[in-house]
């Protein structure tokens, strides 16, 4: 699902509405496994805009969900983007970075400042 109507380069692929699935099959459903490359022409629509030829589109829903979670979000609120029932799924895309590492020690940091002129 997706929060926003898609814009117009998706639109051929997408329903109306306010959660509309990004890409629908020729039956207005969604699209299935077996019948995604060939609705999309997905390998070959890959490499025009410079993506590399092995490029799946499981990459775009990795990237997808790995940037929310290193902004922060929790995974209950990964597992509701994803539409994952269960916790072991959703903790695939909360990677441990360094970036991610020093934003927390710099949180840390500034709580424990916070604390020390408190007393």
């Amino acid at each position: 699902m997706h929060p926003r109507r898609p814009g117009a380069g998706l639109a051929k692929f997408a329903e109306d509405g306010s959660e509309c699935l990004v890409f629908v099959g020729e039956r207005g459903g969604p699209l299935r496994r077996g019948t995604f490359h060939r609705s999309t022409a997905c390998t070959a629509t890959v490499v025009k805009p410079g993506l590399p030829s092995g490029f799946h589109f499981h990459d775009l829903r990795h990237t997808g969900n790995h940037l929310p979670a290193a902004a922060g979000a929790s995974t209950r609120e990964l597992m509701h983007r994803m539409g994952h029932g269960s916790i072991r799924a959703a903790l695939i895309y909360q990677h441990a970075t360094s970036e991610r590492d020093r934003v927390l020690a710099d949180r840390l940091d500034a709580l424990v400042q916070d604390t020390s002129g408190d007393s």
